[in-house]
């Protein structure tokens, strides 16, 4: 059985973004030679995401929307992490959209379902992050 790692890095210009990270994914299961087996790709920060879902500019806005609305950035004294740092929002958002993915792969290619993409999900944003991406299989 074939092992792959790699880290891929962001670093956001806005505090919030989602980032179709397919491409690069792809990329890297092109890089493994792997071509049955299982792909993780995770999330290397608390206040950050990896999550599947449609590449569609509205449904992005209704997330940020809805995320907004179950955990609001500000006032930050509303939170009790809230000292140091002002991102108590951005761990909270990460715990609702998730740490990381795995998807099957199958003949070379990521086996995904109709409009399915990978996405990084940056909630505290503007420095450096880092996402896994881990490939086992023949």
């Amino acid at each position: 059985m074939k092992s792959y790692r790699k880290e891929l890095w962001f670093n956001t210009k806005n505090r919030r973004e989602f980032i179709n990270i397919t491409p690069q994914i792809e990329d890297c299961l092109k890089e493994s030679g792997i071509k049955e087996g299982l792909l993780l790709c995770n999330a290397m920060h608390i206040t950050a995401s990896v999550f599947i879902n449609d590449d569609e500019a509205g449904l992005h806005k209704d997330m940020e929307n809805w995320l907004e609305k179950l955990a609001p950035e500000k006032p930050y004294s509303q939170y009790f992490h809230n000292g140091y740092e002002d991102n108590a929002d951005a761990h909270l958002k990460r715990s609702i959209m998730g740490r990381e993915v795995v998807v099957a792969v199958t003949d070379g290619k990521l086996d995904f379902g109709p409009w399915e993409q990978i996405f990084y999900g940056e909630f505290d944003g503007k420095r450096p992050k880092r996402v896994l991406v881990k490939i086992i299989g023949e």
